[in-house]
């Protein structure tokens, strides 16, 4: 009898993260997640000219105490691109002063759909 498959069986690497320390001095800001956003917002999708946060890839961001946790998805799991993706992200939030660590995660649930777009992100597109 044979195992049934699923969609995660089939991708190379499913459990896809990033994680980087940092030196930083004792900082008494908290870093401001619009700051966070505006970084995440200069990576493009490698497929669709629409930065990740826009498409609605970006499912959480979580602080503590500048420590940074985001949870990401991609538009298609066979991204041949998948495994940088997390990098990319990581490193659009590196220049943040008083980060001390961040971590992105590849996340597969929920499933990305359209309606988690910004109505920017589908006017660019012409989704309705």
């Amino acid at each position: 009898m044979t195992e049934e498959k699923k969609l995660e069986d089939f991708l190379p690497n499913k459990n896809v993260s990033y994680y980087k320390e940092f030196e930083t001095q004792n900082e008494v800001r908290l870093i401001d997640k619009e700051e966070i956003i505006e970084c995440i917002k200069t990576v493009m999708d490698p497929e669709i000219p629409v930065n990740l946060y826009d498409l609605g890839l970006i499912y959480s961001i979580k602080n503590n105490n500048n420590n940074l946790v985001i949870e990401m998805t991609l538009t298609n799991p066979n991204c041949p691109v998948a495994v940088q993706m997390p990098e990319n992200v990581a490193k659009s939030i590196e220049q943040i002063n008083g980060l001390k660590s961040v971590e992105v995660k590849l996340v597969w649930k929920p499933t990305w759909n359209k309606d988690l777009m910004s109505e920017d992100a589908k006017l660019a597109l012409d989704i309705f």
